[in-house]
């Protein structure tokens, strides 16, 4: 996909115009053009000028069509991007969906996604870098950025150093999607509308957004969905929006919606303005900004851009160095390193835990205060102070019984894993305790974190059930070497964690997957070698290994989990008594779910058999997805699988290294694809299978719609209260919010064309600062791409 070339704006910023009363006070920093700045120029020496000569901030705005015109004006090293295609190959055989992608199932290419050859793209992109289509280097890195993206695999990731390393783009407007009275079909909404109205005493009246860009605001939205990294479409579309359960998660999350620039969108150029018509017949147009993420002191023009920050150098600089070792830190988290709140001894858990009242709840939980404020939150019973996990009691006639488990990560930080389990166990045990008898688990938000929390967590729920969570690697030779080598080297270890942690290396070899006497066969035994793991076996699309589960009673599960012991085993083995009955569960989400969380609901919905309910989507009376990211079950860092190549390499005789230099494996070698990455690259390993399936398709490939869907409304945009009690209704009340045209329930085809807006008892500054948030792109794992340790 090309991008138009847009001619450079020299003249002075127009004043934005304002949506709201919120929208002068949030607008975009930018810096204005003074006089001696608007001399005729280079884009790059333009951009240079304004912000070098912008008051000082951390992460310095421009207009966006200045920035565009900079990074369009940079050329393409075509032997660098050579180099670059070629060096991404090696770590695409990794892809275990790779042929499915090729030729997806029926239901899939319909429903959800059409097919696309990762490889034949690659070659395709090559043949256009050597016909001198591509204008430059920015064209190039999009055009090669998208190509992976349309996998529409969150686990498969790579962001070119031109698209994500030098500026990320945002509006100055965030949108929402509201049903007017949650039957009707729900139209676009700008937020800081909704939150104006919603303001004490307000009498503004928010108007519907009919168009954008002169196009169907609902068909604009479906084409720039696209951009994100979820599959389902309805998923997508509201990944585009506002949400406060992303908002909770501060700038490691997907922040204020695609539209406005946050998660994928901060990497999509939206043009230099915005035009939105309202259906009350006013037009705005705002103008769009870029963050500038480096110096450009200096930069005068595209070539002096290229030459200071895209490395094209195959050998090992200081970045790829970096990348490499903080991907051998990830692979595995040593408990015995992590910096953690509240007890990690192997003093077992007691189950007889009561969980104060919600104005205890700081003496029960922990002394300090959120380090991330949760606008539209009621106040916590337990919580982390990230909000990385929460509990709460809904109040009221008809809800007194029920409790609320948000979890909008799996984590996959070191700080944050055993405090995460703890405040899961003593939220979940305290609330049976304390006579709760309904459990709502809201996983909006949740783009997964370390696969064994989802296992604990289901452990937590259904202590009798043993998990199956089946998975499998696609075949291949670098695999194979892999396991050969790591199981050869593993022999003789036993596998005590306080032992193989002497020696770090082979704590990561002995406890890893390549190491047969890792995990469990299919029927939960062991494998007795490589081989069998390996296979492999073939199906009509692909090879694959064995499926493979994991052991729950494994003693090195801690390196694999951040620490953590699963819950009916070594410490915690005391977990024997189900709080909760599956019919009194019930699983939320807006479709955001990927990688553990997938897991998680798996393991819940097919073994658990709890019911689930979805929210948003695009605007139509259908069956929507409960999980619409990611459902592979494991991705691995690109730097992790050189990191492992090498270790085989090392320990590999003399005879062995003359095979591997003279093989495929020499082409692990380059430092490239490292070099010229905006983040971390990662790829989708191991599929997730269902039980029972004798097709093996992968659950990445299932269509599975929700038990329930539910509109957003107005006052559930500001008040998550609102929608858990609308979960509640429609699960265990003949209040039935349920939409889905599946469910036979009573619909109306008309199109809302306002906002029932509830007003607050008082003005909650916390709305408006999250407006300000965008995504850290320096927090890999919690910046709402579904990133997960291996």
């Amino acid at each position: 996909m090309k991008v138009p070339s847009l001619t450079l704006a020299a003249a002075a910023l127009a004043t934005l115009a304002a949506a709201s009363p919120l929208t002068t006070s949030n607008a975009a920093p930018f810096a204005k053009l003074h006089a001696r700045q608007n001399e005729t120029g280079t884009p790059c020496s333009v951009l240079s000028s304004v912000v070098n000569n912008a008051k000082s901030t951390a992460t310095p705005t421009v207009p966006a069509a200045l920035a565009y015109d900079c990074l369009m004006s940079a050329p393409l090293n075509k032997t660098a991007a050579i180099e670059l295609i070629d060096s991404m190959k090696p770590y695409l055989t990794w892809q275990s969906t790779q042929s499915y992608l090729k030729n997806p199932p029926a239901e899939y290419a319909e429903k959800v996604q059409p097919a696309v050859d990762l490889f034949k793209g690659l070659d395709d992109l090559a043949a256009k870098v050597n016909a001198d289509d591509f204008f430059g280097e920015y064209e190039f890195g999009w055009a090669l950025y998208t190509h992976i993206l349309s996998a529409h695999d969150g686990h498969l990731v790579y962001v070119p150093d031109s698209v994500g390393a030098i500026v990320t783009w945002g509006r100055p407007i965030s949108l929402v999607s509201i049903s007017e009275d949650g039957k009707k079909l729900p139209v676009p909404f700008v937020y800081q509308d909704i939150l104006a109205a919603s303001f004490p005493n307000s009498t503004y009246t928010p108007s519907a957004v009919l168009k954008i860009n002169d196009e169907d605001a609902a068909t604009y939205l479906e084409k720039i969905s696209q951009y994100g990294s979820l599959q389902d479409r309805d998923a997508l579309y509201n990944n585009v929006m506002y949400s406060l359960p992303q908002i909770q998660l501060g700038s490691t999350g997907a922040s204020t919606g695609m539209f406005s620039g946050g998660g994928r969108g901060r990497w999509v150029y939206p043009g230099p303005e915005t035009k939105i018509e309202y259906a009350n017949g006013t037009t705005k147009t705002y103008e769009n900004f870029a963050r500038v993420l480096v110096s450009f002191r200096g930069v005068e023009n595209g070539t002096a851009l290229s030459d200071r920050y895209f490395l094209y150098a195959s050998g090992a600089t200081d970045h790829a160095m970096a990348m490499a070792a903080d991907a051998k830190d990830k692979s595995r988290i040593q408990a015995a390193n992590m910096n953690v709140d509240g007890p990690t001894d192997d003093t077992p858990v007691n189950q007889n835990v009561h969980i104060a009242a919600a104005d205890d709840a700081a003496a029960t939980t922990t002394a300090r205060a959120r380090a991330t404020p949760a606008p539209g939150y009621p106040t916590p019973v337990a919580y982390q102070r990230n909000n990385l996990i929460a509990g709460y009691y809904l109040e009221g006639e008809g809800y007194d019984d029920i409790a609320v488990l948000s979890v909008p990560s799996f984590v996959s930080s070191s700080y944050a894993e055993l405090e995460f389990q703890r405040i899961g166990t003593q939220f979940i045990l305290g609330a049976k305790a304390d006579g709760k008898k309904k459990l709502i688990i809201d996983l909006s938000a949740n783009g997964g974190g370390t696969i064994l929390q989802g296992y604990d967590m289901f452990k937590q729920l259904f202590p009798s059930l043993l998990p199956y969570g089946g998975t499998r690697f696609r075949a291949h030779k670098t695999l194979d070497l892999l396991g050969q080598k790591f199981s050869y080297l593993s022999e003789g270890f036993p596998r005590d964690p306080e032992i193989v942690q002497e020696n770090y290396t082979m704590a990561d070899i002995v406890s890893s997957v390549f190491n047969y006497r890792t995990d469990t066969d299919v029927d939960y035994k062991p494998f007795t070698s490589w081989a069998q793991k390996y296979g492999p076996h073939a199906n009509e699309y692909d090879n694959f290994t064995s499926i493979i589960r994991w052991n729950m009673s494994d003693p090195l599960n801690v390196l694999n989990s951040g620490g953590i012991e699963i819950s009916g085993y070594g410490n915690r083995s005391n977990f024997t008594d189900q709080p909760f009955e599956s019919t009194n569960i019930v699983l939320l989400y807006d479709g955001y779910c990927a990688s553990t969380c997938a897991i998680f609901s798996e393991l819940m919905r097919q073994q658990g058999n709890v019911s689930s309910i979805v929210l948003g989507g695009r605007p139509q009376y259908a069956e929507q997805q409960s999980v619409g990211g990611v459902k592979g079950f494991n991705n691995f860092n690109w730097a992790a699988i050189q990191q492992w190549v090498y270790e085989a390499y090392e320990y590999a005789n003399p005879d062995e290294q003359a095979k591997y230099n003279a093989s495929y494996q020499a082409s692990y070698a380059s430092y490239v694809p490292f070099n010229r990455a905006a983040t971390d690259p990662n790829v989708n390993v191991r599929d997730g299978l269902r039980e029972g399936d004798a097709a093996g398709t992968p659950l990445q490939f299932t269509y599975e719609p929700a038990d329930c869907r539910i509109f957003y409304t107005a006052e559930m945009t500001l008040d998550m209260t609102a929608v858990w009690k609308a979960a509640a209704d429609s699960k265990w009340s003949d209040n039935k919010h349920c939409v889905a045209s599946s469910a036979g329930y009573k619909r109306s085809d008309q199109l809302s064309r306002r906002a029932q807006v509830p007003r607050m008892a008082k003005r909650d500054t916390s709305f408006e600062e999250s407006l300000k948030l965008f995504t850290d792109v320096t927090a890999i794992r919690f910046d709402g791409d579904a990133f997960m340790a291996p």
